[in-house]
């Protein structure tokens, strides 16, 4: 299974820009994520994923997979809603997929050619796709185009790391762009290190967000 990929040119380069950040990086150590180079299969991936549980996603996934053989525009284009309905995918998701390879099969996407855009057009390209936000862009730019400069403030656990990490209560636009621009051109491997600490790679960190007063 491949994983993003980075080095210490990454490593050293946000280190020497962020203090806390370097000392988060020395004790967590390296931090593998997998990816899926396959932006279209990646994409009919991450639609299939939203709003239902990790297993009941990986067993859809697995079935979708199984059924189509191949996860390429033109075996999705081809297939029948119901039978993709089969599979255990809603009919709004279904459509959703079938549109996505429609326009590739048309030719009016071409996500070959995205590769050469800049970061904002290709999440303006992805994020105009029916069934795919900001957020599922940019996840798509980081976990399938491995994009080296994606953090997401639409990411709840991004937001979560920033605060264990920096001591906020509360991470305000203006807040993560500043820390955006100092990871910049490295930040997705910051932001791999801000999930690893919003998932409790640091022991004894907790987050400082401001609790809701019980009545």
């Amino acid at each position: 299974m491949p994983f993003f990929e980075y080095g210490s040119r990454e490593i050293d380069y946000l280190c020497s820009r962020d203090r806390l950040l370097a000392g988060a990086i020395a004790q967590i150590g390296p931090v593998q994520r997998a990816v899926t180079p396959d932006l279209f299969a990646a994409l009919v991936n991450s639609i299939v994923g939203q709003q239902i549980s990790t297993k009941a996603h990986i067993t859809i996934w697995n079935r979708f997979q199984a059924g189509l053989g191949e996860v390429t525009p033109q075996a999705v284009d081809a297939c029948p809603d119901e039978q993709l309905q089969a599979f255990g995918i809603s009919f709004r998701k279904v459509r959703y997929i079938k549109s996505a390879a429609r326009r590739v099969c048309t030719g009016e996407l071409d996500l070959d050619a995205l590769q050469a855009l800049p970061d904002a057009e290709v999440c303006r390209i992805l994020s105009s796709l029916d069934g795919v936000g900001v957020w599922t862009a940019e996840m798509l730019m980081t976990f399938s185009m491995q994009r080296p400069d994606i953090v997401s403030f639409g990411d709840l656990a991004i937001q979560r790391g920033m605060r264990m990490l920096y001591r906020h209560r509360a991470i305000t636009r203006p807040l993560f762009d500043k820390y955006r621009r100092r990871y910049s051109p490295c930040g997705t491997v910051a932001s791999l290190y801000l999930w690893a600490i919003a998932g409790g790679a640091l022991p004894g960190v907790t987050d400082p967000a401001a609790k809701t007063k019980r009545r």
